[in-house]
């Protein structure tokens, strides 16, 4: 129950064990017209260039970055966490000039700040923005800061590691052009697989790049050549078991739906929380901000919060999450994701830590 990887479905570890084939086997070609539909599915897209990148979801990120971001462009990045820097880190080395708009950690960003930002910089490209902040717990408002920054002609991208199948994500309606995502989290896959998907908007903007796309390996006008319609080029091995355990989680996801899911872990989010309270603690993240699949817990006075996590793992075999950064050694980050947003798991965490606390 930390911050990820999650636990992984049977069905998807049962899905691993199939025969390896060929990565341009028909079969697997097949597997991959079926993992892209599933994505716009979980995605809310109809983006043609949707598509599972063959690497965790930091390279899902570089991949919407080197695409779309050339030396000398300007993009604002939305920072209220360890992942808003890391944005940061990937413009300065795409050779873009980053505008930082901090936002305290455990707060949202500000939409009137971004609002005054663009207006004072009407040479930006592209707004960049985390929507399931994993260090601190924040559900940014996706929404309203791909509208704002829309009515100022810019690309929006988007960081849903953490959030795509555990809470609202509407790729088209919310006007995303690049999107990224991990396979480890609320899509309870192994890790290792990084969904993304681009914008016709987006896509025009990388046939139209003055230089060439930095990495080879995630340079989309190649990969399109793989993931594309029609006859596949081949551009790298695709890692096919994953695939398939990838394709697995994304069928349970459709099986049960996707605001179903998205129901689940709001309810058991809201008893955790209650439970957590009971016990005296109380949360970092004001309700209306909160991530119900990334549960920030104040640790506390006197308390050796690192004590309590070991004795959890040790004793209990649970795991829970430290804090990042600036909350190091002050939070406690309990994941509710997936397959293991249960309420077993709920009120088995709550009397362990119950237990540990007394």
């Amino acid at each position: 129950m930390g911050p990820g990887p999650s636990d992984v479905s049977p069905r998807v570890l049962n899905a691993m064990a199939r025969s390896t084939i060929g990565h341009l086997d028909p079969a697997f070609v097949s597997l991959m017209d079926e993992t892209k539909a599933l994505l716009q599915y979980a995605f809310q897209t109809a983006n043609s260039l949707t598509l599972p990148v063959s690497a965790p979801g930091s390279a899902g990120m570089e991949a919407c970055f080197v695409n779309l971001v050339e030396p000398g462009d300007k993009v604002i990045i939305c920072s209220n966490g360890v992942f808003g820097k890391r944005m940061h880190e990937n413009v300065i080395r795409c050779g873009g000039e980053a505008i930082i708009i901090e936002s305290s950690w455990g707060e949202q960003t500000d939409a009137d700040e971004l609002e005054a930002t663009l207006k004072g910089h009407p040479e930006v490209k592209a707004v960049a923005m985390v929507h399931a902040e994993t260090s601190t717990g924040v559900r940014n408002d996706i929404e309203k800061l791909c509208h704002i920054a829309k009515q100022h002609n810019c690309l929006t991208i988007v960081d849903a590691v953490t959030s795509l199948g555990g809470i609202e994500l509407y790729v088209d309606e919310w006007q995303i052009d690049a999107v990224y995502a991990g396979s480890q989290k609320c899509l309870s896959c192994i890790p290792g697989i990084s969904p993304v998907s681009f914008s016709e908007h987006a896509v025009a903007a990388i046939r139209k790049r003055k230089y060439p796309v930095q990495s080879w390996f995630l340079d989309m006008n190649l990969i399109m050549g793989y993931w594309g319609e029609g006859k596949r080029a081949y551009h790298h091995t695709a890692p096919v078991n994953s695939i398939y355990a990838l394709h697995e989680s994304l069928l349970i996801l459709t099986e049960e739906g996707l605001e179903n899911a998205w129901t689940r872990h709001t309810r058991l989010h809201n008893k955790l929380v209650s439970g957590l309270e009971g016990l005296g603690l109380s949360m970092l993240v004001k309700a209306e901000a909160r991530l119900p699949q990334l549960n920030t817990v104040c640790v506390l006075d006197g308390v050796d919060e690192a004590k309590v996590r070991t004795t959890l793992l040790n004793e209990f075999n649970l795991e829970v999450g430290a804090g990042l950064g600036d909350l190091a050694g002050k939070v406690w980050r309990i994941g509710l994701m997936g397959h293991g947003c249960s309420d077993r798991n709920v009120d088995y965490c709550l009397a362990a830590l119950k237990t540990v606390l007394k």
